[in-house]
């Protein structure tokens, strides 16, 4: 099987993009924990380029790799490389996933909200600025992009094509016990992942842990499904879509009130 070394160099180079994109916004994020730092601002971002990109490479490489073994893919971009028309099923696919990734900051919100009354909010104990909504803007192409580079084409395929290894179906392909395995397992180490950034900025409690994991879960059982039905670039879209909803348009709300 012929490895697409082309899709391979542009979900590269969007990573990139998509890591320069929310530079902005974590330096917002972070402001006053930069003021102390052991190295050169430069020195420190230059090191974090360097691993965020070997990363990457790392989980395209191994996601693409992976995809073509249990079905999955990019079939805009591959068309597109193919020479095929894909303007048909760009449109076929953008409504859905816009909607979808709308009712998934939607849901965020309102499973947060839902939080706040057991006792779930976050009591930060570091001086935090909100970034402006051009920055969580350009954070949303970071979402859509390396985040569903890492959590599907990576961590969910792998996923899948490890259940798929132990049971398949009579036409030998993944089972939808095994796909929904790892969309779930897949969306609950994502709001684990989140956790250390968390515990960062406030004290740690189980309630806040379930909040933490449940909210990333959300999105992320949505952006799998899509993933998984109509491919990458639909989750992508929807990623985006959601973190618009989350770190946007609030934003722009609060000035306008």
């Amino acid at each position: 099987m012929k490895f697409n070394w082309k899709l391979f160099i542009i979900l590269l180079m969007a990573s990139i993009f998509g890591w320069f994109a929310v530079l902005p916004y974590t330096l917002t994020l972070q402001s006053s924990a930069l003021q102390n730092l052991p190295v050169p601002l430069s020195v420190l971002l230059t090191g974090q380029f360097i691993q965020s990109v070997i990363i990457s490479a790392i989980a395209i490489f191994t996601g693409l790799y992976f995809a073509k073994k249990v079905g999955f893919g990019l079939p805009i971009l591959e068309g597109w490389l193919e020479g095929k028309p894909v303007k048909d099923y760009f449109l076929s696919i953008l409504p859905i996933s816009i909607i979808l990734g709308i009712i998934a900051g939607v849901l965020i919100i309102g499973l947060d909200y839902l939080f706040s009354f057991a006792g779930a909010a976050i009591n930060v104990t570091t001086s935090q600025l909100t970034p402006p909504a051009w920055q969580g803007f350009l954070a949303s192409f970071y979402g859509g992009i390396n985040e569903e580079i890492l959590l599907r084409l990576f961590l969910m395929t792998l996923l899948v094509w490890i259940f798929f290894k132990i049971k398949k179906t009579e036409t030998g392909k993944p089972t939808k016990i095994g796909i929904w395995f790892a969309i779930l397992l897949s969306s609950v180490i994502f709001g684990i992942g989140h956790l250390p950034a968390l515990a960062a900025i406030t004290d740690l409690t189980p309630i806040l842990v379930a909040r933490t994991i449940i909210l990333n879960s959300a999105g992320g059982i949505i952006f799998g499904w899509l993933y998984w039905k109509k491919g990458l670039e639909s989750a992508m879209m929807a990623h985006f879509s959601a973190d618009i909803v989350l770190h946007v348009i609030p934003v722009i709300l609060i000035g306008v009130i």
